[in-house]
């Protein structure tokens, strides 16, 4: 993998790791773009590299995640299911499903058309809670919903957030109690990856995930950012629709 390589899909990664429109989708069709091999470096290099994304939540959130022990307490029940069904289907994630394009286009489209389900079913409900109102039977309703990401294309935080306002959250609070909730399941991921891997990375392949850590960072900053203003008067659809084309255009072009 090259630097522009890198860089290229450092971006994507900060940038789309936190909306509903799915980061590991978007960097396993934009390595066929861009002429990436789907190497076991490369697979390590795509989950690692989402610590930088996931440092990005912890510099915004700092204060929050300072003052509520409450939040974390929830956060740790949700993170449980995703962390027993992680470590049960890592082997047949790694090396069945990340890199499957047809996975992945399958599950943008079928993920988008989900969305615009959901969005208009909430059309008519009103949603007032926030993080302290979630129960902890919430808490582990949204780790189940998340756990489905383990599929690319699927999206983590679609999955969080949807399932977030199911539970009786808004848009904005499933989004941040999503946001959150990436720090110990981007860590425990890439920490279960590092050790599967024996850390058996030479200088140039450790020098790229350094500055796909670094840059990740710098563009999931400003993504949650306006991700978040976005959210306190629009809704979803535009990012569904915005996956069904993806889906069909690559389809079109790539997997004929």
């Amino acid at each position: 993998m090259e630097i522009f390589q890198t860089i290229i899909l450092s971006i994507i990664e900060g940038v789309t790791e936190f909306l509903p429109i799915s980061s590991t989708g978007h960097m396993i069709l934009a390595a066929r773009i861009i002429g990436v091999l789907q190497t076991d470096f490369v697979r390590s290099f795509e989950i690692i590299i989402q610590l930088g994304a996931i440092l990005a939540i912890v510099f915004l959130y700092r204060h929050k995640l300072l003052r509520s022990f409450d939040l974390w307490k929830k956060i740790i029940v949700a993170f449980i299911p995703t962390a027993i069904l992680g470590l049960i289907l890592y082997k047949f994630v790694k090396h069945f499903l990340l890199g499957n394009e047809w996975v992945t286009v399958l599950a943008l489209a079928i993920g988008g058309l989900l969305m615009i389900v959901v969005e208009r079913y909430f059309k008519t409900k009103t949603k007032i809670a926030n993080d302290k109102k979630l129960s902890y039977k919430g808490a582990i309703a949204i780790g189940v919903g998340q756990s489905l990401a383990m599929i690319p294309g699927v999206s983590r935080s679609a999955a969080s957030i949807i399932t977030g306002m199911f539970v009786g959250l808004t848009r904005e609070e499933a989004a941040e109690f999503s946001f959150i909730l990436a720090i110990p399941t981007m860590v425990a991921a890439t920490s279960l990856d590092l050790i599967k891997s024996g850390w058996s990375f030479n200088f140039s392949e450790w020098s790229m995930l350094a500055l796909g850590f670094v840059i990740s960072f710098l563009s999931a900053v400003l993504a949650v950012k306006y991700f978040v203003q976005y959210l306190q008067k629009h809704d979803l659809v535009p990012f569904a629709v915005y996956r069904i084309i993806l889906a069909a255009a690559y389809a079109a072009i790539f997997l004929r």
